[in-house]
This record gives structure tokens, C-alpha cells and sequence, in this order.
């Protein structure tokens, strides 16, 4: 299966193993947006808004076309600033896109309890509970 890791750039450092982990498992990979260099949005944020602005909306319209190109969406939600299972506004847009491009979509951890819960789980992704050997 072909699998687009979704995640908070804060989890970056939590990829490498799970993308191992996949193509052990005989799946297809496609990283996160910004993956090579995770920090590149708060450098254009401090150094011009007009410059950081356009290059979000690319980063929205590049997880659109990775969507498209694979079967499913795999979001790693962990624990961010004391939130459990921490899904932010970028990973919520990358899950709505899988939804509406009837993708499969795969939650590593429950559902966070925030203001996209019921968003979410209308959206009925598979909750893995840590075991990627769930993804089929």
C-alpha cells in the first residue's frame, strides 16, 4: 500500500522509525511536507509574512497531490505540550483531503480530545493503538 505520513513537524524526529517500519511491512512511504527541513515555516515567519504565507499555501496544495498519489494517510498523534494524541490545524486539512478523496486514513493513537473530535471520528479513520501491523 502506498502511505503519506502525516504529522506535526514537532514529530519529524519520530518518522525515520515508522517509515522503516513500514516498508519492512511491504508498504510505499511518502514523507511529510517540509520533512527535510521542519522548521522552515518559523524562519519565513520571522524573516517576511508575505514570503511565509505563499509558501503555506504551497505546502496545502502539495499535500493534495500527495494524497492523490497514494491509497491512504497514516497521522502520527502524539503527545505535544501536555495534549494527548495532539492533531494540529495542518494534520486536521491533510485528514479532511483524505476524507474527501475517500483515502483510507489511519490514526497511529486515539482520537485527541480537542475541537476536531467529532470531525474526526465522523470521518471514521482506523485507530492503530500503536501497532502499524494494523495498516492493511
Amino acid at each position: 500500500m502506498k502511505i503519506f505520513i502525516c504529522c506535526s513537524k514537532h514529530f519529524y524526529d519520530k518518522v525515520k522509525p515508522v517509515k522503516e517500519e513500514l516498508e519492512k511491512n511491504g508498504h510505499e512511504v511518502t514523507l511529510p511536507n517540509s520533512f527535510e527541513d521542519p522548521y522552515k515555516e518559523e524562519k519565513l515567519k520571522q524573516h517576511n509574512l508575505k514570503e511565509h504565507a505563499a509558501w503555506k499555501a504551497s505546502m496545502l496544495r502539495l499535500q493534495e497531490e500527495k494524497i492523490k498519489k497514494n491509497d491512504a494517510i497514516l497521522v502520527l498523534n502524539f503527545e505535544k505540550n501536555g495534549m494527548k494524541n495532539y492533531i494540529g490545524g495542518a494534520t486536521f486539512l491533510e485528514i479532511f483531503k483524505a476524507f474527501e478523496l475517500k483515502k483510507k486514513i489511519f490514526l497511529l493513537n486515539p482520537l485527541p480530545d480537542n475541537v476536531f473530535k467529532d470531525e474526526l471520528s465522523c470521518m471514521s479513520p482506523v485507530i492503530l493503538n500503536g501497532d502499524l501491523s494494523g495498516i492493511e
